[in-house]
């Protein structure tokens, strides 16, 4: 997929010179320079990349660093969109480069100096961020309108929370519930005490967020409960990710979130825990904003028949939910294959950095952290394996099939959501829309799907 960013993308002149390899690798590079006519496009990056991960993975160091001074020549962090974009990939093969070759002498680059801070935000700044472009907003919109329509009529409704936005969607929710004409019904939100270890990150407690929930709840007239589950019957504190746990402990963090989830897995089908988190007289809806992603599920998994990611959505099934909403982010990056995940990401994540260019300055805090973050995201597809591999995204297309497979029907959005989103999407910039593609709401950026939204119900009893 060629993109509107890639084609209008200046020319940068390309530059060899090593001088302390150059004459030994500059016959061997050239390979991967044919048919860049002088200038790097976004083509003959997306080449680079490629040719770069080959040499890794045949251990051709001298070729790979080769590579790397080529691009280290078109990165920088505060050029056009594209070269935004290939500083960030850069970094990421330096870092894999590291974890394969840890004598490499690879600090020289420009891309491996890069922004390395993940901040915690206040809830304010949170709010700014999920704001500034629909990312976020497109899936919260979609959501809570298909759970509103579900709920409608309930007077008790239990949420299970699986997202990474900190509870910043439910106010809409809790606002929306205050205005029904037979009367709000009670509300009970119940998130989980870890989260994955990827942003945004937030400089309060899971329990002040709740706190912050219950005060505005009361506040619409809404009865209110918010609950935290800790998995193997844990406590309610969470596990907080600072900036010292992302430096020192992330082989720590994503072993913990795994542990953690597989242990809560096995509290929601054990009776006696299901009847201290559920009560009958309630109706369930499970809320799923870009959680799914984090569960291993890669293809070497697939074959040996294990899935955490199925295993999950079986349990949710078991609790017979009224909806099951599942947002994620529209690429497929769940593969083993290092040169396929480059491709993909490559030819998905130019869409931050193409929308914030419409809008911010290339000084802005706001943009250079949005970037900041999507940066990581590629680093984490392109230099780990494992579990350190968090970010495993699965296109849309493949999760409905998947949800279908696990015996989910889907629930087609109705022509009220539609028209929320459509509003929702007005207020942002005249690149974003939105288009249904079969049992999905997909959000694009001239015209590329971003984001896609499902709802799903157990059994037989979607519409169709």
């Amino acid at each position: 997929m060629k993109t509107e960013l890639r084609g209008n993308t200046a020319a940068a002149s390309i530059s060899i010179q090593n001088p302390t390899t150059a004459a030994a690798a500059a016959p061997t590079i050239s390979g991967a320079l044919t048919g860049c006519l002088g200038s790097l496009d976004g083509a003959c990056i997306e080449k680079l990349l490629l040719h770069c991960a080959s040499a890794l993975e045949g251990k051709e160091w001298t070729l790979a660093q080769q590579v790397m001074w080529v691009l280290n020549n078109v990165a920088s962090l505060s050029g056009d969109p594209n070269q935004r974009l290939t500083s960030w990939f850069l970094r990421a093969l330096i870092s894999r480069a590291a974890n394969v070759c840890p004598t490499a002498t690879m600090h020289h680059f420009d891309g491996s100096s890069a922004i390395d801070r993940r901040r915690q935000m206040t809830v304010t700044e949170l709010a700014g961020y999920v704001d500034l472009i629909p990312w976020h907003t497109f899936g919260f919109c979609a959501s809570n309108s298909a759970i509103f329509k579900a709920i409608r009529g309930c007077s008790k409704v239990h949420v299970l929370d699986f997202s990474v936005t900190h509870c910043v969607q439910w106010p809409t929710l809790i606002d929306a519930l205050a205005k029904r004409p037979e009367g709000p019904p009670s509300l009970r939100i119940t998130v989980p005490s870890v989260r994955p270890p990827v942003p945004p990150f937030l400089n309060v407690s899971c329990e002040e967020v709740g706190q912050r929930l219950s005060n505005f709840a009361r506040f619409r007239d809404v009865e209110f409960e918010f609950n935290i589950i800790g998995g193997g019957g844990g406590g309610s504190t969470t596990t907080s990710f600072d900036n010292n746990n992302i430096a020192l402990c992330r082989n720590s963090m994503y072993d913990t979130f795994h542990r953690y989830f597989e242990s809560l897995l096995t509290s929601l089908v054990d009776p006696h825990q299901l009847s201290s988190l559920f009560r009958d007289d309630e109706v369930i809806v499970v809320n799923c904003q870009n959680w799914l992603r984090s569960m291993p599920d890669d293809d070497e998994e697939q074959s040996a028949g294990s899935s955490l990611r199925d295993d999950f959505l079986h349990t949710i099934m078991g609790l017979n939910p009224a909806i099951v909403v599942v947002v994620d982010e529209d690429a497929d990056l769940n593969v083993s294959s290092l040169t396929t995940r480059i491709t993909n990401c490559f030819n998905y994540l130019w869409i931050p950095f193409d929308a914030l260019e419409t809008f911010l300055p290339k000084d802005s805090a706001q943009r250079i952290e949005y970037e900041s973050d999507v940066g990581h995201k590629i680093e984490n597809v392109i230099s780990h394996e494992g579990c350190q591999r968090m970010e495993r995204l699965e296109s849309g297309a493949k999760l409905c099939q998947r949800m279908k497979n696990v015996g989910f029907s889907g629930v087609m959005f109705c022509e009220e959501t539609v028209k929320e989103v459509k509003s929702l999407l007005d207020e942002h910039a005249s690149g974003w829309g939105m288009k249904r593609d079969e049992e999905m709401l997909v959000l694009t950026w001239k015209g590329h799907n971003s984001v896609f939204a499902t709802a799903w119900v157990p059994g037989g009893l979607g519409e169709n």
